[in-house]
Parts: C-alpha cells; structure tokens; sequence
C-alpha cells in the first residue's frame, strides 16, 4: 500500500471524528493522532534546486481579478521578465489588467471567456513561469498542470487545500523538476527579513518559541457580493480551523529553519465556537434573498490557536481570526534563548532582557548592522512600487532574481506544501476534539540536511 496514501486517508474520515485504517487514537495514554506508515521517499530534492538559467522569464498571469492585477503591474517594472499572456474567466477584468501595463513594452496575449482558457495558457511553449492567483480550490490543480507543461509555478497562498494536494505539488515538482513556490509575501516584510537576517547571524541564541498569526477583520468583505467571485472565501468558512495560516506561519518558518534544519513534528489545534458569521448570514437573509444559501449553515469559529512542536523540541503558535472587530496583527515574534522581536502591535520591538525594549536609537543601529542585502539592494525601489508597503514587489523580484540567475528559490515546494498542510491538519485536530496530530514530514527526511535559505546575494557582488 502507498505509504503516504495510507496517511491521506485520515483526512476523508476526521469530519466525521471517525479513525480507522491505518490511523490510531489513544487520547487517554496521550499518544494523539498517529499514523503508522507515513515514511515518503523522495524522488529528487527540489530543495537547493538550481534550474537552468533563464535570460528571460516569460510569464502567464492565471487570475487578475484581486491579487493578479497588482502582480502584473509589479512584474512589468522587473528587468528580465516578458509578460506573454494574461488569463482571466471575465474579460473585463483581463482588459483591464492588460490596460494597467499598455505604456510598457509588455504585450500580452488574453485568454478568457471559458473555464478551461487557462490551460490553452499553460500549453504554450513561450511562457517560463505561470503566475496563479485564483481562488484557493484553483491553486493545486494549476500550479500542477503548469509544471507538468515544463512551467515553473509560482501560486498565490495558501498552495494547496487537501493534503491529498499537498502531496501532488511535492511529488508533481520532484518529477518535472520546475519549482512551486507558494507567494507568501510576509516572508519578504522589512521586519520580518530583518530578524531572519538576525536569526542567521545568532543574535537571538537558540530560537525556542514563535508566534505568528492572521488575525484580520474580514467580516463584511467575506459577505460582500463583488469582493470574491462566486463567495467563494465565505463558502470555504464552513470549515473549521485555521483557513489561512501561513502568512503568520512562513516568516517564523524560515527563522526557525523548518524543512531546513528541523522539521514540524505533530500539531494540536483548537477553535471557539462562531458569534458572528452565522448571525451575520441569518440577518442579512432576512432582507435578501442572496444570502438564504448561507442562512442556517455552520461556520468555522472566530478564532482558531493552533500549536506545533517541532522535531527539536521548540514549539510555534499560531492564531487566526478574520471576524472580530480588533486591530490588523500578524504577531511575527520570534523568542530565543539570548532575545525576542515582536512585530504587532506596532512599532517593531526587539529586547535582549526582560526590563525593557531597546531605545528607538538602538533599534535604528540594529536595523543597520543587520539589514539584509536584498534590502540594502531594492528596498527603497520596493516602497514606491509598493504592493503591501513593498514586500510584494521584493517577493516578485527575488522569484525572478532566482530564476534568470539559476539560483536555488527562497520558498521551495516542501515549504508550500507544510505550511499550507497547517489548514487540514487543524480541521483534522478540532474535528477530534483538539487530539494532537503528525505533520507529514515532505521533504522524506531531507530536511536533516537541507541548507538554509541564502539571504546573501552574493552572485550580484
């Protein structure tokens, strides 16, 4: 039997907080949720990957209705980069994303009107790398078949829904050989490259604790009737978990050298009862008959904790809530054994104690000892072209530094497919009445000897 199907099987039965199969549950002797035959052999390490040099990337934009269209006018100021084709189901949006570039030298070709034009996209043989970002369900089924027609992907968060998929960008990547990387913009914020950069150079001795979480009042944009087409955000709430994990997830990964180093080990995950999305449904029914499907259904609680224990031993605790009426919060902290940085609330603190932050002065002298290079190199062009305060467009550039460099990516598969794991697994743990359960281990034991990430530049210097 398929060792990592064995594990899959889990995820079809734990609605229903029922185990079986190759799954054991021993609550009482604390043992959790575990599987028995879990071990994946990898068939090439996509981590550390250098590609073929690419003098040109030439990109396929897949969705340009939200994200997509700020991603094609990014991209467009990229040296390297051809925009060839822009897919959108509705043509307006994929005019006006075309419209958004006309003074450029980018001409891309449209593709839109039919459910299937993006795959007419894919099987080009003039496109390099394939841009997703399409609602969540689309994300795994593209960024497989774009890698299966000798495209690079590059997917909007979260990578994959189902561990089932998750499993497919790993196996799909390892066999092509393209890479898959999940566009966590977080991972390219000032801060949080600041305290990677610290973290690499030990200033907070030996990580043992983070926390990060998304923590964003979504309420009535989940409920709006133009924000996502179809409502297709709302409809994934009937779930329950944490929807959304990795923008808090990912920078805190890569500190703590998850995949690289140490490896997630087992999670336990717990949510509250909904106070709101219901209520809202139920009264936005009674005055319009659009909102009567969502009337009478279960949603996911308001605030979701889940807690991840690493092979180490250190642990990773993250929040999500997208319904309460508090402050915008990413909570990027990072404890270690010599000091803490905390982003959220704002400003930014770092201490090396426990009786105070550091002075706004000495927080301005840490930020220029340990500015990172990528920083020092486009940082100020990233905040006039913007993209959330400009970590979008260092994320875009680095993606295509990698590429026409032939350069191992910042993100591989094995990080799109844990972190995004992090959404099943949690439904799976609150399913089970909060039970701890294993983190499927991707990379098939490679992360003992995975490098770390390269925050250098060292081939621009």
């Amino acid at each position: 039997m398929n060792n990592r199907r064995d594990f899959l099987k889990l995820t079809s039965i734990a609605g229903a907080g029922l185990l079986a199969g190759c799954a054991t549950r021993n609550a009482s002797a604390g043992t959790g949720i575990k599987m028995h035959n879990r071990n994946y052999t990898q068939k090439f390490n996509m981590s550390g990957y250098a590609a073929p040099k690419l003098q040109t990337v030439r990109v396929g934009f897949i969705g340009v209705g939200n994200r997509g269209t700020s991603a094609v006018t990014r991209m467009s100021k990229i040296e390297g980069v051809e925009i060839k084709a822009i897919c959108d189901l509705r043509p307006e949006k994929a005019q006006a994303a075309k419209r958004n570039i006309a003074n450029t030298p980018h001409t891309p070709d449209l593709y839109t009107g039919g459910e299937n034009e993006w795959k007419k996209m894919c099987e080009r043989n003039d496109i390099d790398l394939v841009y997703i970002a399409t609602p969540w369900n689309l994300h795994t089924p593209m960024a497989v078949f774009s890698m299966e027609h000798d495209k690079h992907a590059a997917v909007e968060v979260p990578a994959a829904e189902t561990l089932e998929e998750c499993w497919q960008l790993v196996e799909t990547s390892e066999k092509t050989k393209k890479h898959c990387m999940m566009l966590e913009n977080c991972c390219y914020d000032f801060f949080e490259l600041l305290t990677l950069n610290m973290a690499r150079q030990g200033f907070f001795g030996e990580i043992v604790h983070a926390e990060g979480a998304y923590l964003h009042d979504l309420l009535d944009e989940n409920f709006s009737k133009t924000q996502y087409q179809g409502m297709w955000r709302l409809k994934d709430n009937y779930k329950s978990g944490n929807l959304y994990p990795t923008h808090g997830l990912g920078p805190v990964a890569q500190a703590m050298d998850i995949n690289r180093g140490d490896k997630m080990d087992y999670l336990v995950s717990v949510s509250s009862n909904d106070f709101m999305m219901a209520a809202k449904a139920n009264e936005l029914a009674a005055k319009d008959d659009f909102y009567k499907e969502f009337a009478g259904k279960s949603f996911r609680g308001n605030m979701n904790v889940t807690t991840i224990r690493t092979s180490k031993g250190k642990t990773i605790m993250i929040q999500h809530d997208v319904t309460s009426p508090r402050p915008y919060s990413r909570l990027h902290t990072i404890s270690g054994t010599k000091a803490i940085a905390q982003k959220y609330p704002l400003p930014a603190r770092i201490a090396t104690n426990h009786l105070n932050w550091v002075t706004p002065e000495e927080m301005k002298v840490l930020e220029e000892k340990y500015q990172p290079a990528i920083v020092k190199k486009i940082g100020e062009m990233a905040k006039k072209v913007g993209g959330h305060g400009g970590m979008d467009f260092m994320m875009d550039w680095r993606l295509i530094d990698c590429l026409r460099n032939g350069l191992p990516l910042d993100m591989d598969v094995y990080d799109a497919a844990t972190w995004s794991s992090i959404k099943p697994l949690s439904e799976i743990s609150v399913a089970n009445r909060s039970n701890s359960i294993d983190v499927p281990d991707f990379t098939g034991g490679s992360w003992k000897t995975n490098k770390q990430v390269d925050l250098t530049l060292s081939h621009l210097k």
